[in-house]
């Protein structure tokens, strides 16, 4: 390298390098660094959505896909939570899906410690608290990355801001973290387990290390898993590169106190995760997806800015900081150790994520429904570190930048016809790159390394620029081509967002007034209170009530089957049932107060709705029931009408034979009974003769269209519906029951007469005054999912049993009350590990200190 390029970044710091070894001021240096990258990295965030009209510094909603229909709820129900104000405990959620586990969810959406932040805000002002997350996640991601590149190497630590920012705001941060938010936990966690490699690698901090492990799994298991294998790459890379003179056995050593850190750290984490891990065993399947690779066209185009897709892999980082990693296989000013170990990893991690085996690996096993290349941050860490270790020594020398120029050419080359590109993504790859190219000319031709003559100095008239700010303009041209690119990169991929893929608008009066109705009703544990459908999805997180609205990737195979079997609605291949407005289903699971509400205008993405809000009350039978059998009678039958009446004892339907002549079917029915269709896999609409159509929107294996009302039986007994199907008529063997009231109230009657005469609840417990004398099988109107433990009377807790899927407890006439209590699985368990993972840290702690003495 001239001597003119050495160290001319370290001019913009004021400091020489004085190589890869300890240098005086290093945490000062590390603390500049994390600090500016931070700022940096929010200012841009913000930025970005600014100038996108996003929430909260515009008036256009953010909350696309799942950031609206899961994550946002979560969070209003964590807030909730927090500060008490929820029926539920840690253990159990009362709201959602007519009761369901809460530890798993917790694990899965907000055990990240930057959750807590929810609490603070007030809570109509959810959606800013949620961004308030967010942005914090992704500034720490960037803090943490300039200070592991300058443990990692030292260097100028301007130029370490520049590249951890790169890094907190990569395309997969735009694309997937910032509407994952839990995913951001893995952002962060990757630079923070290299430095937990760093300290294995030279035997320090080995408490404070399996501490960082157990934060990162605590936080987010799934991509910390990720950013764990990850971190063992890099790990890898420095055992093999970072001292010379290192023996096998040295380096085996920190390989094994790394392996440690990591058993420790992840054993610490194990009560949540292990909660987690045995939820998704018993979580609604969704059906198996085979990897199918990308085109390496669209691998090589999210390399570029601006771009966009669900299906391809997330790689941008910015156009100089790409050019400088690209420079690293031909930067002679690097140790050919270090240069081939750094691209070698680099190379094999891209090959890795278009291989099924390592894909697999990746992702612990099972490829994933929706983004297949989640692990794809692990790799924009790694070309970031090469990007550093290439320019930490001083800009590279004129050949190895021509180098990676042409590398980088010839990236975008390949890439032009690539379905990912937008039409800002050349304009800004090009003005970056001029940009980049200028910062790179201005710094060569600065002062050379350690020269004490003056700079010249600037006529008054006007002349040359004084020398030594010509490294201060490189970095001032340096940041603005990676800000602009950011920028423009977060900008176009909100907007592509908002117009391809689904959305829900802010939150505003119409959840407002749901809210305040539900609440002003809430009878619980008497009846419940379904507030019903607002937009998003689940509802009862965000407005109160308890309903079957639940989506969550923990969604038990029991609850979704059980809800879809009598009729109900669901969403996300199952993981995501909705409620349904049926009276019978509402006596089932004790629905006594129903909230509607109705749009009294167009939903618009860059408003909060309005709607108009109605309650009604219906007597209900409790929420603890008594029936005469241990099962439900008779046969369930093969439709939601039938199962429905077999778990409610009571022949409350008409199923009449329905005939099809073309798109028409038609029945007999008694005069003033309310006509229901169900069709789990139609989509299109269903009118009654003389009444509205009604829309249906089955789409098999993702959504399943819930029973629908259809209208009142004419007096002449006759039905007549006509279709009007979006593609072929596929129809259950019985389509059609009519509702006969007086039956159904009847049925109410003897179950409200025979069931519980009081019911208390806690957190996560039940318990039911029963009749005196009461035989048979005491029915909880909750799904029976793992975890639930009842009695009779004074006895022992054991496994509840199930009716019709059902938490259900046997009765001998002897007992007058049962109580229900839930555990999430694996509790125990993860306890135990967690226990002696503890003990561990502890004999650690203490060896050191013995050692460190001695």
């Amino acid at each position: 390298m001239p001597p003119a390029a050495d160290t001319v970044l370290d001019e913009v710091a004021g400091e020489e390098d004085t190589g890869p070894g300890p240098r005086a001021g290093a945490p000062a240096r590390g603390a500049r660094a994390a600090g500016a990258a931070g700022l940096l990295t929010a200012v841009l965030f913000c930025l970005a959505t600014a100038l996108s009209r996003g929430h909260p510094f515009g008036p256009v909603t953010r909350n696309v896909v799942d950031l609206g229909q899961q994550y946002l709820p979560y969070h209003a129900y964590w807030r909730a939570f927090l500060r008490g104000e929820t029926h539920g405990d840690a253990f159990l959620n009362w709201n959602s899906g007519f009761g369901s586990s809460f530890l798993g969810d917790i694990g899965t959406y907000l055990s990240s410690p930057v959750d807590l932040l929810v609490v603070f805000f007030p809570a109509d002002r959810i959606e800013l608290a949620l961004y308030v997350v967010t942005a914090v996640k992704i500034t720490a991601a960037g803090a943490a990355t300039a200070l592991l590149l300058l443990r990692l190497r030292p260097g100028p630590w301007p130029v370490a801001t520049v590249l951890g920012t790169a890094y907190a705001l990569s395309g997969w941060t735009f694309n997937f973290g910032s509407t994952v938010p839990m995913w951001l936990d893995g952002l962060a966690a990757f630079p923070l387990l290299c430095l937990v490699g760093e300290w294995a690698r030279t035997a320090r901090r080995p408490v404070l290390g399996p501490l960082v492990v157990a934060l990162a799994w605590t936080a987010n298991f799934y991509t910390a898993y990720m950013a764990t294998l990850g971190a063992a790459v890099v790990l890898a890379v420095r055992l093999l590169t970072a001292d010379e003179t290192a023996t096998a056995r040295q380096r085996l050593a920190g390989a094994l106190r790394a392996a440690r850190g990591v058993l420790v750290g992840v054993g610490l984490a194990a009560p949540l995760v292990a909660v987690v891990f045995l939820g998704t065993k018993t979580a609604d399947p969704t059906p198996e997806v085979t990897f199918a690779p990308v085109a390496w066209t669209d691998v090589l185009a999210r390399f570029l800015p601006a771009t966009a897709g669900a299906s391809s892999p997330a790689l941008f980082i910015g156009t100089p900081a790409l050019l400088l990693a690209l420079t690293l296989p031909f930067n002679r000013a690097v140790p050919p150790r270090v240069r081939t170990a750094l691209t070698a990893a680099v190379v094999l991690v891209t090959l890795s994520l278009q291989w099924e085996p390592t894909h697999l690996l990746w992702h612990a096993g099972a490829s994933p429904n929706g983004v297949p290349y989640r692990q794809a941050f692990v790799l924009c860490g790694l070309l970031l570190i090469a990007a550093w270790f290439s320019v930490a020594g001083g800009v590279p020398r004129p050949a190895a930048l021509l180098a990676g120029g042409a590398l980088l050419g010839g990236l975008a080359w390949a890439a032009r016809g690539s379905a990912d590109i937008d039409r800002w993504t050349f304009p800004a790859f090009g003005t970056a790159a001029l940009l980049a190219s200028a910062a790179a000319l201005l710094a060569l031709t600065g002062p050379r390394a350690g020269s004490r003559t003056p700079a010249p100095t600037a006529s008054r008239a006007g002349g040359p620029l004084p020398a030594r700010l010509l490294p201060l303009l490189a970095l001032v041209l340096l940041v603005a081509a990676q800000a602009g690119e950011a920028v423009v990169t977060g900008k176009r991929i909100e907007e592509r967002q908002r117009g391809e893929v689904a959305w829900s608008p802010r939150i505003g009066p119409w959840h407002e007034a749901v809210a305040r109705e539900t609440a002003r009703a809430d009878a619980w544990p008497r009846r419940r209170t379904e507030p019903g459908e607002v937009p998003g999805g689940n509802d009862v997180l965000l407005v109160g009530g308890q309903g079957a609205d639940y989506y969550s990737s923990l969604t038990s195979e029991v609850t979704s089957r059980t809800l879809v079997s009598l009729g109900f609605g669901a969403y996300a291949k199952g993981r995501h049932p909705v409620t349904l407005d049926n009276p019978v289903t509402d006596a089932l699971f004790s629905v006594g107060t129903r909230v509607r509400s109705h749009p009294v205008e167009p939903v618009r993405q860059d408003a909060p709705p309005r709607a108009t809000v109605t309650v009604a009350t219906t007597p209900v039978p409790p929420l603890v029931t008594v029936r005469p059998s241990p099962r439900p009678p008779g046969p369930a039958g093969d439709s939601a009408f039938a199962r429905q009446e077999s778990l409610l004892g009571a022949s409350v339907y008409e199923l009449p034979a329905s005939r099809r002549g073309g798109r028409t079917l038609t029945a007999r029915c008694p005069a003033g009974s309310d006509v229901w269709f169900w069709a789990p896999e139609y989509r299109g609409t269903a009118a009654l003769a003389g009444e509205e159509p009604v829309d249906f929107d089955g789409r098999p294996p993702a959504v399943t269209a819930p029973m629908g009302v259809l209208g009142a039986v004419p007096d002449s007994g006759e039905v007549r519906i006509a279709l009007a199907p979006e593609h072929g008529v596929r129809l259950p063997r019985e389509p059609v029951g009519c509702l006969v009231r007086a039956r159904l109230d009847a049925a109410v009657d003897r179950l409200t007469a025979t069931g519980a005469t009081r019911v208390r609840t806690t957190g996560h417990t039940v318990t039911a005054e029963l009749p005196p004398g009461s035989t048979g099988t005491a029915v909880l109107a909750v799904p029976r999912i793992p975890g639930w433990r009842c009695a009779a009377g004074d006895a022992d807790l054991r496994p509840a049993r199930a009716y019709g899927g059902l938490v259900a407890v046997p009765l001998d006439g002897r007992a007058d009350t049962v109580h229900c209590s839930f555990r999430p699985p694996g509790l125990r368990p993860g306890g135990a590990v967690g226990a002696a993972a503890l003990l561990a840290l502890v004999a650690t702690g203490v060896l050191h200190r013995r050692r460190a003495r001695g």
